[in-house]
């Protein structure tokens, strides 16, 4: 079901109501008169000569409520805006397109870019002026937004001719820059892994993990290329060096209150180095790409091939550790599952940040106070979250000692110094694992069973109180990218944790998926959806990021169609978004003439770059189909990054991950036997149980499966099962070791012994 969007002001209602976004439909009672981008507001535009505001954001972006709430609900600043100027308002998440276009151009102009991002164009959508959030008054060292309206329209007047002209000139310094060549081919080879190895590792920060100091984000990417580097050389001391940054990281932060100890799932980034006061909005795809760096250090600190750990002789901390991991990866997953899953089954974008402030309101106020009835609780951000000592002591009890010792919980509040500017958390307790389980045990004399099961009522507790508060906004779009992320997720899960609902939940999105978001006589797919599909065709990152959850739930499941889904959508991507001349994938088709850039993504951020990912696709399909010329598209792809890569070498963790799958022998892993036996089972539990990157996995059941593979590969029509028995079959590009029936044998043959 939708979520409601409440009106900021119903006596207002402009175009925006219209729209499908949760974003635009906040906006849609400004009283701005604002457009959805489109032809109707353009020709608007240059039939009156007006310059264009656009104003890009997101609906569960903090500050962009907060501008909206000064400036645009303001009548005054509404109808000045109206007079001077065709208004749009764009979802950076449905338009990506046009979010990076002008963002690039915000960060060549100012040296910064955020949301909400403000930008003024000419009629025909050249930018002229950028910033992002403008205060109603001069402060932050910023004019005041009235002011910098009025002064661009005034310039606008007495000038437009020379405004249009430098627009036309800025447009084009930014094309250029997009197209420029190198001077010299930059050399692609193995030192580029250990050039952005030292990169992270002179940014590490030893004592809290992640990576430089505050704001602190958690970069799932960073952490991708980390794993693969150890596993290239696990005995290096670089290797070892390696896995530490990724596991101390990823301790902290589920340590952290960044991670949600009641709920599960993680919020947005952290203000301070100790990933103590998040940014409490949660997305979508920090929670999938966040959940597979877990289900990989699960693998490898489960792993005794793969070990020693680093620093982690004794094999009690050993095993803490990795039930660490399995923890946070299931609750992140069951998070996703209960609170950010359609009942058809697909996934929903993000939570907000913000919600009504009830923590002092409900609890710790009389009702009979003056104010306290009446006017709704204003919105701040955590309010959700948030608890003070005397709710925590009211609703635990006698576990209250334990709690409040174990996760931080003070009487005066435990947002660190320097982490609160705003003062919204004095008083008030953000979670944070201040002791281990052992540490609390100590302290209390009691043993430590004794502490986690103290430890699980007083979650139990205090999450069915929080679910009485009033909730964040949801945003309830349907994000085909992000998606693609948490299939793979789910997938990986059911494989890793051999949990099969985590696999029903995969399958489920997936149908929902080629339901709703994929049209089958065009080959198209389409950006989101709310309530029904968005008109906005797919971009490069939505076919990747789907295929790569394809790959991954075939391998799950064993179930062709998803792979053969796979290959048309890669035939589609290719089709619309590779790039024949340089390599590597634009991010849009080219075909929206309102789109003035056309662009690749060269970053590995938030999000990994729609080329890094389909260079990995292209590579497992080479394998799986046995096709060359995939592995020459990979190969050329990655080959279009080598001056980003030569440049900055950690710019792009996850098109190493790529050039490291490319560089290497990835192995084909062939089960011969049937997926409802005990023994398929056992030697397809003994691959999960190790952390193997570089490998496609294949099920040869006699079926509809091993005869699609056969069309292509002659040599998996011969693998069978041995005097009866499931066998795996190991090889290298197809020429394949003795099978082995016995999971120890497999064991010893995936690590050559």
């Amino acid at each position: 079901m939708a979520a409601e969007i409440q009106p900021a002001n119903p006596a207002h209602t402009n175009r925006l109501g219209q729209e499908k976004s949760p974003y635009l439909l906040q906006h849609a009672h400004n009283p701005v008169d604002w457009y959805p981008w489109g032809e109707e507001a353009f020709t608007k535009a240059r039939r009156e000569n007006k310059p264009i505001f656009l104003s890009i954001g997101y609906s569960t972006c903090h500050w962009c409520h907060v501008m909206a709430h000064e400036s645009f609900e303001n009548e005054e600043t509404a109808a000045l805006m109206n007079r001077e100027f065709v208004n749009i308002k764009v979802d950076r998440e449905e338009r990506p397109d046009v979010d990076r276009v002008y963002m690039t151009f915000v960060q060549a102009t100012t040296g910064g870019g955020g949301w909400p991002m403000s930008v003024w164009l000419t009629p025909d959508l050249k930018p002229f002026v950028g910033g992002t959030y403008f205060p109603p008054e001069d402060r932050y060292g910023q004019p005041a937004f009235k002011k910098v309206f009025e002064r661009i329209a005034t310039a606008w007047k007495q000038d437009h001719e020379k405004i249009a002209e430098q627009g036309s000139k800025i447009l084009e310094a930014l094309r250029e820059s997009q197209n420029a060549q190198p001077e010299t081919a930059a050399k692609i080879d193995n030192q580029l892994f250990q050039t952005a190895y030292d990169q992270f590792a002179r940014s590490f920060d030893d004592k809290e993990g992640g990576f430089g100091t505050a704001p602190k984000f958690p970069r799932p990417v960073a952490l991708n290329f980390l794993t693969r580097f150890y596993a290239r050389d696990p005995k290096s001391e670089s290797g070892k060096r390696a896995l530490d940054m990724d596991l101390v990281t990823l301790r902290k932060m589920a340590a952290g209150g960044m991670h949600d100890h009641l709920g599960g799932g993680f919020h947005r980034y952290s203000v301070d180095r100790y990933w103590h006061v998040p940014h409490f909005e949660k997305m979508l795809y920090d929670q999938a790409q966040l959940a597979l760096a877990y289900l990989d250090a699960f693998q490898i600190t489960n792993d005794p091939q793969l070990n020693p750990l680093p620093g982690q002789g004794e094999e009690v901390a050993k095993r803490q550790l990795r039930v660490g991991f399995e923890a946070v990866a299931r609750d992140i997953l069951d998070y996703v599952a209960r609170d950010m899953t359609s009942k058809e089954g697909g996934f929903f974008s993000a939570e907000d940040a913000d919600s009504p402030d009830t923590v002092a309101a409900v609890s710790d106020r009389r009702t009979d106070e003056p104010g306290a009835q009446g006017a709704p609780p204003q919105k701040s951000e955590g309010a959700f979250y948030v608890w003070t000592e005397k709710q925590i002591d009211a609703a635990l009890g006698d576990d209250s000692a334990v709690f409040k010792f174990h996760y931080g919980v003070q009487a005066h509040g435990n947002a660190p110094e320097g982490s609160d500017p705003q003062d919204e958390f004095r008083g008030k307790n953000i979670l944070i694992e201040r002791h281990t389980i052992a540490e609390t045990a100590k302290h209390f004399r009691k043993n430590e069973d004794q502490v986690r099961d103290s430890l699980r009522r007083s979650r139990e507790k205090l999450l069915s109180i929080r679910s009485q508060r009033p909730r964040p906004h949801l945003d309830d779009k349907i994000i085909a990218a992000w998606n693609g992320l948490t299939i793979s997720a789910y997938a990986r899960g059911a494989q890793v944790l051999d949990e099969p609902r985590y696999l029903e939940t995969a399958i489920r999105a997936t149908k929902f998926l080629r339901a709703n978001l994929y049209d089958q006589k065009s080959k198209l797919l389409f950006r989101n959806y709310r309530e029904s599909r968005s008109d906005i065709e797919g971009f490069a990152d939505d076919y990747a990021f789907v295929i790569q959850g394809l790959l991954d739930l075939y391998e799950a499941s064993f179930d062709i169609e998803w792979l053969k889904f796979a290959i048309e959508l890669q035939e589609t991507q290719d089709r619309l978004f590779f790039d024949n001349k340089n390599g590597g994938y634009f991010s849009t088709s080219g075909q929206d003439a309102s789109v003035v850039l056309r662009m690749k993504d060269d970053n590995d951020s938030a999000e990994p770059a729609a080329s890094s990912i389909a260079a990995l696709n292209l590579l497992r399909l080479a394998q799986l189909r046995d096709d060359k010329q995939l592995e020459d598209r990979a190969k050329k792809t990655i080959d279009g990054f080598a001056p980003t890569l030569s440049h900055f070498a950690s710019a792009m963790p996850q098109m190493l991950v790529a050039l490291d799958y490319s560089l290497t022998k990835p192995r084909q892993i062939v089960i011969a036997g049937r997926t409802d036996t005990d023994a398929t089972k056992a030697l397809l539990a003994e691959i999960h149980r190790h952390f193997l990157p570089n490998k496609i996995l294949i099920l040869a059941d006699g079926g509809e499966g091993q005869t699609f593979f056969s069309g292509k590969n002659e040599a998996i029509r011969a693998m069978t099962p041995i005097d009866g028995k499931p066998a795996t079959y190991v090889c290298e590009n197809f020429t394949c070791k003795v099978p082995v029936t016995d999971p120890k044998a497999l064991r010893d043959l995936l690590f050559g012994r």
